[in-house]
C-alpha cells in the first residue's frame, strides 16, 4: 500500500474539481493511504517579484513537509513516463519505505529551493495545467499506476 501525501499551492474552489478529487481519493483507498494538503498561494500583481512569491510559497510548503519523506516535485522539465513506466516508478518509490510526497506549485511553479529538495522531478505533460487540474491528473495517474501493479483492467 502506498503512503502518499500531495501538497498543493492554492485551494480548490470549484465543486467539479473537488468532486473529481473525491472520486479518485475514493478509488485509491484500497491501494493508498492518501493525504491532501493545500497551502495558500501568494497574490500576484504587476509589481510582484516572482522570486519573492516563490520563496514565500516555499516556506509554506516546507512547513507542512513530513519528515523523512521521499519528495517528488511536479515541474515542466521533469521526467515523463508511460503508464507502465509510471506504475513501476510508484512501486520503486514505495520500496524506499518512506512516505511519498508530491508537490504541486501554484501559477508560478515551484522555487529552486523546493525543486532542489525533491529527489525526483515529474512532468505530467509538455503542456501547462492549472494546479487544480494537475491534482486531478496526478490522482488519476496514481490510481492508474496502482491498478497496473495489481493487474486490474482499468488501464486497458
Amino acid at each position: 500500500m502506498y503512503d502518499i501525501t500531495i501538497i498543493s499551492v492554492g485551494f480548490i474552489k470549484e465543486p467539479y474539481w473537488q468532486q473529481a478529487l473525491d472520486e479518485y481519493a475514493k478509488r485509491l483507498k484500497p491501494y493508498a493511504k492518501l493525504k491532501l494538503i493545500e497551502v495558500q498561494e501568494e497574490k500576484i500583481n504587476s509589481v510582484t517579484n516572482r522570486q519573492q512569491i516563490l520563496a514565500k510559497e516555499a516556506k509554506k510548503i516546507k512547513s507542512v513537509l513530513p519528515s523523512g519523506a521521499y519528495l517528488i516535485a511536479l515541474d515542466r522539465v521533469g521526467n515523463s513516463y508511460t503508464s507502465n513506466e509510471w506504475s513501476e516508478k510508484l512501486s520503486q518509490w514505495s520500496k524506499f519505505g518512506q512516505k511519498i510526497v508530491f508537490i504541486i506549485g501554484g501559477p508560478l511553479g515551484l522555487s529552486a529551493e523546493i525543486l532542489n529538495l525533491a529527489k525526483d522531478l515529474v512532468s505530467l505533460s509538455k503542456m501547462t495545467f492549472t494546479h487544480q487540474m494537475s491534482r486531478v491528473i496526478l490522482l488519476e495517474q496514481i490510481y492508474r499506476g496502482a491498478t497496473i501493479q495489481n493487474g486490474i483492467s482499468y488501464h486497458y
